[in-house]
Order: structure tokens, then sequence, then C-alpha cells
């Protein structure tokens, strides 16, 4: 190779060295492939996998220490959703490249996988990766074809007001053997096109309710207090049910492997007619 050019291709890596995460997901994925050293800083939210919370805690979901970004030398930025552009756009400005993903869908996580591992040269991992949660999804999308009914479900991504669940939530439940109450919502890109009245949502008479509540524990009373829900079908045999939010409610693989195993003994006992373990009082039931 020419020497010249060979002396500009080696000024950066052939792949980012230096990466932050702004959500916990790609770091995930990112540790999942083997290329946790790469990681230099974390959203405060992350929780898994438990050495990344080592790293440097560098953002919020919406809010971000710029300086301290920039202080970690990244050649790589990596954030999720259209609530972090502002992030993007300012460290755009700085001149930190920045790749944010917007998945919302099943399909659209794994495709993030896959995309995250192409980004650090780990392709044949992340495809790997992609393969594996895949094939959970399929072992339960065929465990569910054995249940004796499809049960009309709730998931409540909020409570007030009332936000159903986002796309993947809705996918989830319908892999695992559930009948999404609110299904039509799922299409809208923002949580104001999935808000309902608790009314509206009573009309619909969920046989269960599986609430995650972003960064907040669910609250029994809550639920059951709500106007016109005596006499829903979830409230009166106790078929109300919680998982926490950072099982579920982010985009990569914890959603597509322990999530969606919650989901499944959930959805599975109220097919069954049978309740999963007795809360203490006040708390939903748990899976």
């Amino acid at each position: 190779m020419n020497t010249r050019l060979a002396s500009l291709l080696s000024a950066s890596p052939r792949h980012p060295q230096r990466i932050v995460c702004m959500t916990e997901e790609t770091t995930e994925t990112l540790y999942r492939i083997g290329a946790g050293d790469l990681v230099v800083g974390v959203s405060g939210f992350t929780v898994r996998p438990p050495e990344a919370r080592k790293k440097p805690r560098v953002s919020s979901f919406l809010d971000a220490n710029f300086e301290r970004i920039l202080d970690l030398k990244p050649d790589l930025v990596l954030g999720f959703s259209d609530l972090q552009a502002d992030l993007g756009r300012e460290l755009c400005k700085r001149g930190v490249p920045v790749y944010l993903f917007n998945q919302r869908s099943i399909a659209e996580i794994l495709q993030t996988v896959r995309v995250v591992g192409a980004l650090v040269g780990r392709a044949e991992a992340a495809e790997k990766l992609a393969d594996e949660l895949t094939a959970n999804l399929e072992r339960h999308a065929e465990a569910a074809e054995k249940l004796p009914r499809r049960p009309r479900i709730f998931f409540e991504e909020w409570h007030e007001p009332l936000i159903s669940g986002i796309r993947w939530c809705s996918e989830l439940v319908e892999v695992v053997g559930g009948e999404d109450v609110c299904r039509e919502s799922r299409e809208q890109q923002g949580a104001k096109g999935r808000i309902y009245t608790p009314e509206a949502v009573a009309q619909r008479d969920p046989e269960a309710v599986i609430a995650s509540w972003c960064g907040r524990k669910a609250k029994r009373e809550k639920i059951v207090e709500r106007p016109g829900w005596a006499q829903v079908r979830a409230v009166v045999d106790d078929q109300l049910y919680e998982v926490k939010s950072t099982f579920i409610l982010q985009p990569g693989p914890a959603a597509l492997s322990d999530g969606v195993e919650q989901l499944a003994r959930i959805v599975a006992a109220v097919a069954r007619g049978e309740k999963l373990r007795s809360p203490r009082p006040g708390d939903l039931r748990a899976a």
C-alpha cells in the first residue's frame, strides 16, 4: 500500500474502540457479543450486566453530562429513541460520532443487535446472538400454540395517564399466547398515541393486567380503584401482575429473554385459569 495512504488510514482504527451507551440495551448487546471492553461510559439506568455498572455513568434517558462524555474521548456514542435526538444533536455539534437507534418492534430489536455488532466489527457474534434470541421467541410461540385459549391482556406502560404497551411489548404478549386488548395503538410512534381513559380499557374487559411502570413500582390500588374497573375480569379474578420495567421496557436482549419469559408464565397461568404466586398486601402478582 502507498505509504502516504497507509499513514492516512492508520489515523483511526477500523472500528470504534471507545463507546458511550446512553441507554442500557446497547450496553447489554456489546457485552453479550464479547465487546464489553469497548464500553467507556453508560447510562445511569444500566442494570445488566452487573459489571457494566462499574463504568462511568454519563447520562439518564433525557439528559447527559456532555463534558464528562467528552472527557472519555469516545469515538462512538450510541443512543435510542427520538427522545434522545437533542442529546445526539449536541454531541454531533461537539464533534462526536453518534448513532441513534429508534427500534420499536421485535424485528427492529433484532436488527439493532445486528447493526451494533457490525459497527464494532463483531457481525458474526451479533448474528449468533440475534439467532439465539429468535430461537427463544420461537420456543415461546410454539408453547403458546398448546395453551387452551388466548386470554385478553392489558399491558400498561404507565398509569396516569393510562398508557398501553409500546409495540414490542404488545408483540411479545401476542407471541406468548395473549390477545392485547389495545393492539391497535401499538403502531403509534409516541406514547401520546397510546393513551386511553380507564373507562375505555374497562369496556374491553381484560382478563389480566400486566403493569410495567417505567422506573416505578406498580401499585395495586392504583389499578383496582380506577373508574369502571370494579367489574373488570382481571380485577374480579385478581389477575394483576407486574413485570419490572428493567426486564421489558428496554428494547434489547433483556426484553427478548427475561422479559418474554415472565410474560409467558403470566399468560399461560391466565389461559389455564391459574394464578402465579400471591403478592404481599398492596403488591401485584409477579411471574
